[in-house]
């Protein structure tokens, strides 16, 4: 009764919500070296959350299996042209951008079984740890010129391994979205994600941070899940989500069907789950540009 209380309200605060833009282009990498984590599903469904609230959002499908391309109901048989091509013959992403057919504000860059080929590829080529970050840079202008609206999210979803594609994932981006499944070993490995990151802070990406942790198969009837919710909000209160994301199935039918939960069945709790993770993020951001530039008004 109170999950379904639960969802009434947020049915009733999100409907028809419209979130807060960014002040710059945000990219995050949806990362963890542990696998079952959520890690796609929590990238498309995002994604998908925030182009229903009126932002515009592009998914960078970095992982060879091609889930994310899946899932939004992208193309991405071999031959399509796709993140192998820009990162490994410098293709422009703007010939391999496609866009979602459920949502007009949200695009993919696929993955093809081409890619599963690129981490061996792109050993021997120049700049091979900065040339996504190139790339998506000269996307950016692109469509700045051909008059088209900022994007206002990037998400790169990417393999659990750390291999060059990950490498370009975390050069990529400017932030690190972590999903933990609220599950025994839910804080194996994560540890080793940190150091990860600072060895790319300290040699390739000053700029990279670890912004945003979303607790994932969250079940509240179990003592398990609420100690791991608990121990996660310990370690990371400032960058942990207040909002969970439950067990559902919903959520693992949807890609059966090539789309996301927000279309799939956007009333389950799955769905208003991840929109109301959406609007934290979003309102999260807006609340950092707002005080990055309270802070220059005090300086000046």
């Amino acid at each position: 009764m109170a999950e379904l209380a639960r969802d009434a309200r947020r049915r009733i605060q999100l409907r028809g919500r419209r979130f807060p833009k960014p002040g710059t282009t945000r990219v995050l990498t949806v990362a963890n070296q542990k696998g079952g984590v959520g890690k796609t599903t929590t990238a498309v469904n995002l994604a998908a959350a925030l182009a229903k609230g009126g932002l515009n959002v592009l998914v960078i499908d970095n992982d060879p299996q091609g889930n994310a391309s899946t899932a939004l109901g992208i193309e991405h048989r071999a031959g399509t042209p796709s993140v192998y091509e820009v990162l490994v013959d410098d293709a422009p992403m703007s010939a391999a951008v496609q866009q979602c057919p459920d949502f007009p504000r949200l695009w993919c860059l696929p993955a093809t079984i081409d890619l599963s080929g690129a981490e061996i590829e792109l050993v021997s080529l120049v700049s091979r740890e900065t040339r996504l970050r190139r790339a998506l840079d000269e996307y950016v202008v692109t469509r700045e010129r051909d008059g088209l609206e900022r994007l206002d999210y990037v998400f790169v979803d990417c393999p659990p391994s750390l291999g060059l594609l990950t490498v370009n994932a975390f050069v990529v981006a400017r932030e690190v979205l972590i999903p933990i499944q609220c599950e025994y070993y839910a804080l194996e490995g994560l540890s080793q994600l940190l150091k990860t990151i600072e060895l790319m802070r300290a040699h390739l990406n000053p700029e990279l941070r670890v912004s945003t942790i979303l607790l994932t198969m969250y079940d509240a009837r179990t003592n398990l899940a609420q100690q791991v919710a608990a121990e996660v909000r310990e370690h990371f209160p400032e960058v942990t989500l207040r909002t969970t994301v439950p067990r559902s199935v919903r959520v693992s039918e949807a890609p059966g069907y090539g789309q996301t939960v927000m279309s799939y069945d956007s009333g389950s709790s799955g769905a208003l789950a991840y929109l109301e993770a959406a609007r934290e993020l979003a309102e999260r951001g807006a609340a950092t540009v707002a005080h990055a530039a309270t802070d220059g008004e005090h300086t000046r």
